[in-house]
């Protein structure tokens, strides 16, 4: 028991280390939902606590798995299409024209 515990809390510590937010959420978001749902089923064996420990560990890792591939894909999303500067890119004016675009007389 106290290997599994171990073993569990030293997974859950590691995926909670993921730099992405979403990530971290999903670690969070995860493990709570997993110990939850480990709880309930856990306690109909008679095993609450080591079904909510294992839940949450299985749990823990999913979520993060799942949340990592969300800052990854929001990070392809940020550097495909913002970074290029194509919509960053400021209007050039030619000389002879005031901010709003009026020319000099």
């Amino acid at each position: 028991m106290k290997t599994i515990a171990l073993s569990l809390l030293a997974a859950i510590s590691i995926s909670s280390c993921a730099t992405g937010p979403n990530a971290q959420t999903g670690s969070v978001i995860g493990a709570l939902g997993g110990a939850a749902v480990g709880g309930i089923i856990g306690n109909q064996s008679g095993r609450g606590l080591e079904g909510a420990l294992i839940g949450g560990g299985i749990g823990a890792l999913g979520g993060n798995a799942i949340g990592n591939s969300q800052d990854q894909r929001n990070a392809q999303y940020n550097n495909g299409y913002q970074n290029n500067g194509y919509y960053r890119q400021q209007q050039r004016r030619p000389a002879g024209y005031y901010q709003n675009g009026q020319p000099y007389y």
